[in-house]
């Protein structure tokens, strides 16, 4: 048998950490020495000892933890540390793309954005739509573009998006994924051609990863408050260069359209 010291120093689990599992009953000792009280353990609890001071480095849940080890089947065992894994890694990601938000904000001299005022045409597209919350927009689009791939073979430009601005204060709003297409495509499942209206936008081009986009945004933002009025709308966003072209971050080219009414001076 070996002592909650000697236990503690073989799995790095800390004496008051061994006593915390055993008070919630995740780790109890072999034996517990009624008059003193001491704590023992076995060797044998040694590995689950250090399955749980590996999930708890991961950050699981104690009552996730606990679900883990009393599963004995290894194929639901492994589906709940994936679920875990799967949430760790949404996390880092949100965590990288604040990171690199606040590192651009923070340079001494961010460089000016390049700003024009086009207007642009009304345009046929094939798109899919739907009312999304604005942490499920990355996988809605993906799956949206996985149908309007299939459905249309050869688009006359590069993708983009509408995205209502009830997405962005309220957290969920209208988006709409579309191709650019020269003649109406039959419905295919949630695809239908439909047509962007013309409107007048303020275009700045976002270059690079997309964890920085919100800063271009709030660039843009800031250009159309001093230039402008902006106009109830859509934003539009247009991949000129993105992942579905090329997986280095760095060639990323996304072209932001913010719906605006010129006004004098507006340059």
């Amino acid at each position: 048998m070996l002592t909650i010291g000697e236990f503690a120093q073989m799995t790095h689990l800390s004496v008051r950490t061994l006593r915390r599992y055993h008070e919630a009953g995740l780790l109890e000792p072999a034996h517990v020495d009624p008059s003193s009280g001491y704590r023992y353990y076995g060797a044998a609890q040694i590995p689950t000892a250090q399955v749980i001071f590996k999930l708890r480095e991961l950050d699981v849940p104690l009552a996730d933890v606990r679900q883990i080890l009393i599963t004995q089947d290894p194929v639901v065992r492994a589906a709940l540390v994936a679920e875990h894994l799967e949430r760790l890694e949404d996390r880092m990601a949100r965590t990288r793309a604040a990171v690199a938000s606040l590192q651009r904000l923070l340079r001494p001299e961010p460089a000016g954005l390049a700003v024009e005022l086009r207007q642009v045409p009304a345009q046929l597209v094939a798109g899919v739509e739907d009312t999304v919350a604005h942490p499920d927009v990355l996988g809605w689009y993906a799956g949206a573009m996985a149908e309007l791939d299939a459905a249309v073979r050869e688009p006359a430009g590069p993708a983009g998006g509408l995205y209502d601005n009830a997405l962005f204060s309220e957290g969920r709003g209208h988006v709409l994924a579309h191709v650019p297409i020269t003649a109406p495509v039959p419905g295919v499942g949630r695809v239908r051609s439909t047509e962007l209206p013309g409107a007048e936008l303020a275009v700045a081009v976002h270059t690079g990863t997309h964890d920085t986009i919100d800063v271009t945004y709030g660039e843009l933002g800031r250009w159309v408050a001093d230039h402008t009025l902006a106009v109830a709308g859509p934003v539009r966003e247009t991949y000129l260069v993105g992942p579905r072209d090329t997986p280095v971050a760095a060639r990323w080219r996304t072209e932001i359209g913010w719906p605006v009414f010129r006004v004098a001076g507006a340059a």
